[in-house]
């Protein structure tokens, strides 16, 4: 495939991979983003991985589109959106030749990606090595180092807790109590009280822990394992849910920054 420009691969659709695929295509990056067949996104509303539901989504003016193929996925550049591929093992990066990727699966673990993928290979967070796996990490951790590129060594270790916002960390997370199907109780933009029902999981309650607003949910009919993370609540007064979020733009910045600095040593 013919390059006119940089070509980034980005692994995952979920909120924090469309803030990097945000900041990348609208500073004028070719993107191209990979999904799987059935994506569990909890934060539906920012994050391009609905395309491969609704076959579109539009977020901030960037809009995404799903594709069946290297044709659509050229003509869907051509035309200034982001194809969005159900591409679990990446295969089109061997059509593309990408001058990018960036894992940003956040399984905490590097599932396979190696530095040899292309000519410059970004990962998101735990699980990767700069300078070994990968040639930068992003550090996705929030505080102060949030966004930071680090060319050699590695991001801060998963903690298992979700970063403190006004005070709550576990609390702001519904996850599953049970095997089964995912059946919202409430929407995403909606406030709910401590004690709310949420959503349902099979015939499971999940009550709210906080009050505050439900800032992401498990698209319904989603099949999930116990402990799978299905909803989001913000206690914050003036949270927002159809907006990308700071922490994603952070980290959006740090792949910015570290695919430019590649491209002005090349």
């Amino acid at each position: 495939m013919k390059q006119s420009k940089p070509l980034v691969v980005v692994r995952g659709a979920g909120d924090l991979a469309s803030g990097v695929a945000y900041r990348l295509f609208n500073s004028g990056l070719d993107v191209i983003m990979t999904e799987i067949k059935r994506p569990l996104v909890v934060r539906r509303t920012v994050s391009f991985a609905e395309a491969v539901y609704a076959g579109s989504v539009i977020i901030e003016g960037t809009e995404a589109c799903l594709a069946g193929s290297v044709e659509e996925v050229l003509a869907m550049l051509e035309k200034r959106a982001i194809p969005v591929l159900v591409d679990p093992e990446a295969d089109i990066v061997k059509l593309v030749s990408p001058s990018v990727i960036v894992d940003a699966r956040m399984a905490k673990r590097n599932l396979g990606i190696t530095i040899e993928d292309a000519p410059l290979v970004i990962g998101l967070g735990p699980g990767f090595t700069a300078g070994q796996d990968v040639h930068a990490v992003i550090e996705t951790c929030r505080g102060h180092r949030l966004g930071r590129v680090i060319y050699s060594g590695r991001a801060i270790p998963d903690t298992g807790a979700p970063g403190a916002v006004d005070g709550f960390t576990l609390e702001r997370l519904l996850r599953a109590p049970v095997d089964g199907v995912v059946t919202p109780r409430r929407s995403i933009g909606e406030q709910v009280e401590k004690g709310d029902l949420v959503v349902l999981v099979e015939t499971t309650p999940v009550y709210a822990e906080m009050a505050g607003l439900v800032r992401g949910m498990l698209k319904e009919g989603i099949w999930v394992s116990k402990g799978t993370k299905i909803g989001d609540i913000d206690p914050r007064k003036n949270a927002e849910f159809d907006t990308i979020s700071d922490k994603a733009l952070a980290i959006g910045g740090g792949v910015l920054e570290a695919v430019y600095h590649f491209l002005s040593s090349n």
